[in-house]
């Protein structure tokens, strides 16, 4: 039977996910709710000098039938006092002692860090992250993203919060930066314990073309706020790669953004998050979302024979390289199973006006089903991807596996284009139809 037990840095939890720094852990009595639901941990709502909010403060990108693929707020830290947070933090203590109470801190001056510091640890926390990473409103008063941005100066707080802190630290990265490993390493030179990544990403959600305000409205006024939901996951999932495979990353990672299932886990774990966080789906969906999230990661574990999490931890690492390392001799193509094929043409119309006119059209009007151009198909997926009915359009290997060149091997073979009419050219040699062809009997269905 698998063993989902975590131990981030220290931190312990019975399963790996945890409920990020966010409305839903505004409260004892929600982060009550969500143990007894199944969740592993919990990361409080950010903590400080209380702010006041304002209404509206979300918004969310639908997309078709999907709605809050990317959700978007413009809310702040707790709006609740000091010492109602520190009684509840005291009170699910007392009732889940197992689970991993996490409590997120943003203040100002090294005084209030290391006051507040030992408040949390007073009331029983298991650990403490620091918010170095919203993008909105406390930035403006030089906390939050303004810290995660300047390495140096997130390495000096985090080195206060260290001289004080019993308890393992956990530091909260901004992805509104260039190259995040640098504020990671700022992180490790301070003393954290770990790393969590990412917050939130500064956006616009959208914009009412009838008012002309953006979302939210707030009286007729709007403001960026922090970008999240299932639509961030590609990025936080880079980023985490990233943090993972630098050589000078010696302190465990919490991974964070567009985590809704265990699929979103699992990748998040493969490419080497101890655990992971969860906010939107919460949002979206409840608190009873982890009971499908810890039967599906212990079903995945059992059908892998994988016993406990550090067994597949970071295993996906070894397969990403920079793009001048991959087999530029591996070949794939395009190939429509006729039995499956609906007959509705996305393919065609995506490969002629988006990539490498490698569909035809069938000549006979009593036959609907596409034909792949194999000479002309460069194996882009694109066709696969569009296409509407699973394993349809399958990308079939042509290669035979012998040979592994890559950009580096030609440039150092001298097989690398270096002219603007270089016979080398990958592009030279792939028939293209002239121009004029394109007023021949266009069809733009």
């Amino acid at each position: 039977m698998a063993d989902l037990r975590t131990n981030l840095a220290g931190i312990k939890s019975p399963n790996p996910f945890w409920l990020a720094s966010a409305p839903p852990t505004n409260s004892g009595y929600q982060i009550m709710r969500a143990f007894d639901a199944g969740w592993g941990g919990a990361v409080w709502k950010t903590l400080g000098v209380p702010v006041i909010n304002t209404s509206s403060r979300y918004g969310a990108v639908n997309y078709r039938d999907n709605r809050m693929i990317g959700f978007n707020n413009i809310e702040l830290i707790t709006d609740r006092p000091l010492s109602d947070n520190l009684r509840e933090i005291e009170e699910v203590k007392k009732h889940f002692p197992d689970h991993a109470v996490i409590a997120s801190l943003m203040v100002q001056t090294k005084e209030e860090w290391h006051s507040i510091v030992k408040d949390v640890q007073n009331a029983g926390v298991d650990g403490i992250e620091l918010n170095f990473g919203c993008p909105h409103g406390m930035c403006e008063r030089g906390m939050g993203s303004a810290v995660g941005q300047e390495p140096a100066v997130l390495e000096t707080i985090t080195s206060w919060v260290m001289e004080v802190a019993n308890v393992p630290v956990i530091v909260k990265l901004t992805p509104n930066i260039t190259d995040i490993t640098e504020p990671a390493m700022g992180a490790v030179r301070g003393g954290a314990n770990a790393i969590s990544l990412i917050n939130t990403i500064q956006s616009i959600i959208g914009v009412d073309i009838d008012n002309f305000v953006p979302y939210p409205n707030v009286d007729g006024k709007s403001s960026n706020g922090g970008y999240c939901g299932p639509a961030v996951k590609p990025i936080a999932l880079n980023m985490l790669k990233n943090c993972a495979k630098h050589e000078g990353m010696t302190i465990p990672i919490s991974g964070i953004g567009g985590v809704e299932n265990w699929r979103d886990a699992v990748e998040f774990i493969l490419l080497g998050a101890s655990s992971v966080q969860v906010c939107t789906a919460v949002m979206h969906y409840g608190f009873g979302i982890v009971r499908d999230m810890i039967s599906g990661l212990e079903q995945y574990m059992d059908d892998k024979a994988f016993k406990t999490l550090n067994d597949f931890r970071g295993k996906s690492l070894q397969n990403v390289k920079n793009w001048q390392h991959l087999n530029l001799e591996y070949k794939v193509i395009a190939e429509i199973d006729s039995d499956k094929c609906i007959g509705c043409q996305l393919c065609y119309i995506a490969c002629e006006d988006g990539a490498h006119q490698a569909i035809a059209l069938p000549k006979s009007v009593d036959i609907r089903v596409p034909e792949i151009i194999e000479k002309n198909c460069v194996g882009c997926n694109l066709c696969s991807l569009v296409c509407p009915v699973e394993e349809c359009i399958t990308m079939v290997r042509k290669d035979d596996g012998s040979k592994y060149e890559t950009w580096e091997d030609y440039n150092d073979m001298g097989k690398a284009p270096t002219t603007f009419e270089d016979e080398r050219a990958g592009g030279k040699h792939h028939w293209v139809p002239a121009p004029t062809d394109a007023l021949k009997n266009n069809n733009h269905n």
